[in-house]
């Protein structure tokens, strides 16, 4: 292979290597989540708005801190200080917002994410939380 074919091979692992990687992140439905959250093995956070909550009440167990709030990563990364070595599940109202803020945060170095595939309310892939009649807490 010449240099130029060589760079050009790199350039291009460049382009496509990150979008290859996004595409891998772990992801779990909501009843595994659920489970897992039930027993210790992963911190469950529900990063919808508090209007959202009131709507639907927060899934059992979860963790709320609402991503459009001032200092959002900073509690994140502090509720990963607070529970070393579990994973963090990310739960939002249809999955679309944990998907892709798993994909910004990975972008910056976070590892152990997960997205919570359907959230509360579902999408046409998966049936979400309250369509698997998981249990929830009023809010507030």
């Amino acid at each position: 292979m010449d240099r130029r074919s060589f760079l050009l091979s790199l350039a291009t692992l460049a382009l496509v290597g990150p979008a290859l990687a996004q595409s891998a992140l772990p992801s779990l439905p909501v009843r595994e989540a659920h489970e897992a959250a039930k027993a210790g093995k992963l911190v469950l956070v529900d990063i919808r708005t508090p209007e959202e909550w009131t709507d639907t009440g927060v899934p059992d167990g979860a963790i709320k801190l609402d991503m459009t709030g001032s200092g959002f990563e900073v509690r994140l990364a502090a509720l990963k200080l607070d529970h070393p070595g579990k994973p963090i599940a990310l739960i939002c109202r249809t999955g679309n917002r944990t998907s892709t803020l798993q994909k910004t945060l990975t972008a910056r170095g976070w590892k152990d994410l997960i997205d919570v595939r359907g959230g509360l309310l579902g999408n046409p892939r998966d049936k979400g939380w309250l369509g698997e009649s998981l249990p929830v807490t009023s809010y507030p």
